[in-house]
């Protein structure tokens, strides 16, 4: 086996062994480059190629497994520059040459306490309705007067009065006061939680088995993933596997708000159909899908859909006879008394302390500065089809049904201990604000439901696979709810 090349083949060499996975596929990696990309002191780019590099070396080991014409596992090649970029795709498109809008509401971010500050997320109407309910604001309120409002509290106090009342606040921490919570004790020091949940027979899901002279065009052409998320992360993993041929379903709620500007982005590859969980209907539904899934990918709250019948154990004992991949995402993990806590990557970065840590480096008197991206959301995203994968992998030689666990906070404490650049010299790298930023090598254009769509093409490059999305995005619910 060579030696690491980069801090990001160091990263997946890592990740790889830790997962128990073929120790020679790591020659196949090539991941080069120390540049630095976008202006932060956290080492995002070693992120960006590193998980984006996982999940396209996994996608090449499930390639290998289903032929016996396929000697070797073939080349897998990530552009460090592109990947770190990536890491920017909601925010680098154009539709009909027109850039999509902030996905942030008119009264979130940050905002100062009585002996601190706290930052809101108010992307949805209903956590900006439940936030002015709390504060006491009028339905109409601004944002000076939700501020004024927000001046007579404690941090703490609002943080803790916000997760019952629905409202989505976290409090302004260093990195010492978060580390003395039980939760940052709780969450994982390794990103990809994987375990065996239930017995099964080895090999890999029946649509992926090929013969000799059939090779697919596509590492996971004839996966089938049933995906029920929203926002950035889970959806990011949904997509990833689409661009490696997966059969992507995303499942959405018609009775929840969405947020366009970013569903755009990470729709593609992926067919979109909406049930309501709420009602028998909705629920029959979901399990005549999940009979045909050989993944379920979801990015809810830990246990909100246990109750339906959905809980991974419950799906492993439905499934003995075949087996089944069950994904989570999470904003803090499976375990702590944070566990069942909203959050979302800005809220992570935070209460962490990343937000306290990158103002200190950055040298300008800001209690508080958010890094270029929402790197979190990103990382946890390619880490969790890493893990779905190398859960593939797992079933195919060994059998069973898994799961797999990526929270925010856990990739957040993985970028922490990758170290930060020191002083001001992170913030010397370029940042990518539009799409005539970015290298014209690096977009397509393509048609959609909505109009011409300039975006981002994906980084991972595979020798001899097609890498890419073959489907658009179009309106949530447009397609039928059955598999290819």
């Amino acid at each position: 086996m060579k030696q690491p090349s980069s801090p990001a083949q160091a990263i997946v060499e890592h990740l790889w062994n830790h997962l128990g996975l073929p120790p020679d596929t790591l020659d196949s990696l090539n991941l080069s480059g120390t540049e630095l990309c976008l202006p932060s002191s956290f080492k995002i780019a070693d992120l960006a190629q590193a998980s984006i590099g996982l999940s396209a070396l996994l996608a090449a080991q499930i390639y290998t497994l289903r032929s016996s014409s396929i000697p070797r596992v073939p080349s897998v090649t990530i552009p460090r520059h592109h990947a770190a970029i990536e890491f920017k795709s909601e925010r680098l498109y154009t539709l009909n040459g027109i850039p999509p809008p902030s996905s942030f509401g008119p009264i979130g971010g940050l905002h100062k306490t009585a002996d601190g500050h706290i930052r809101m997320h108010d992307s949805f109407p209903h956590h900006r309705r439940h936030a002015k309910q709390l504060l006491e604001c009028s339905p109409s309120a601004d944002r000076p007067e939700v501020s004024s409002h927000i001046a007579t509290w404690q941090a703490l106090d609002l943080e803790t009065a916000a997760f019952p009342a629905g409202a989505v606040i976290s409090a302004l921490r260093t990195y010492a006061e978060w580390d003395a919570l039980p939760q940052a004790t709780a969450v994982a020091d390794f990103p990809i939680l994987l375990r065996r949940i239930g017995d099964a027979p080895v090999g890999l899901p029946g649509q992926l088995l090929l013969s000799a002279d059939n090779d697919p065009d596509k590492c996971l052409r004839g996966l089938r993933v049933l995906e029920l998320s929203r926002v950035i992360a889970a959806p990011v993993c949904g997509r990833t596997l689409a661009a490696h041929g997966a059969d992507v379903l995303w499942v959405t709620s018609p009775n929840l708000p969405d947020l366009p500007e970013l569903d755009r982005d990470v729709a593609r590859g992926k067919r979109t159909v909406q049930i309501e969980l709420g009602d028998a209907g909705g629920e029959a539904e979901m399990l005549a899908l999940l009979e045909g899934a050989h993944v379920f990918v979801q990015g809810y709250r830990p246990g909100s859909l246990a109750g339906r019948g959905f809980a991974p154990e419950t799906l492993a004992r439905r499934f003995a006879h075949r087996g089944v991949v069950c994904a989570n995402l999470s904003a803090y993990g499976p375990e702590g008394p944070w566990a069942d806590k909203r959050g979302f990557d800005s809220m992570v970065q935070t209460c962490s302390g990343m937000n306290v840590s990158e103002a200190e480096h950055y040298g300008a008197g800001e209690p508080a500065r958010v890094m270029p991206c929402q790197a979190l959301d990103h990382g946890a995203g390619y880490f969790l089809a890493s893990g779905i994968m190398a859960a593939l992998y797992k079933q195919a030689t060994e059998g069973g049904s898994w799961e797999v666990n990526v929270s925010l906070a856990g990739v957040m404490k993985y970028l922490r201990s990758l170290g930060q650049y020191e002083g001001t010299s992170g913030f010397q790298a370029e940042d990518y604000v539009s799409v005539v930023d970015v290298p014209a090598e690096y977009m397509e254009s393509r048609q959609t439901a909505f109009g011409e769509m300039t975006a981002m093409r994906h980084a991972a490059r595979i020798e001899g696979v097609q890498v890419g999305w073959d489907l658009m995005p179009k309106p949530l619910g447009s397609d039928e709810k059955k598999w290819l």
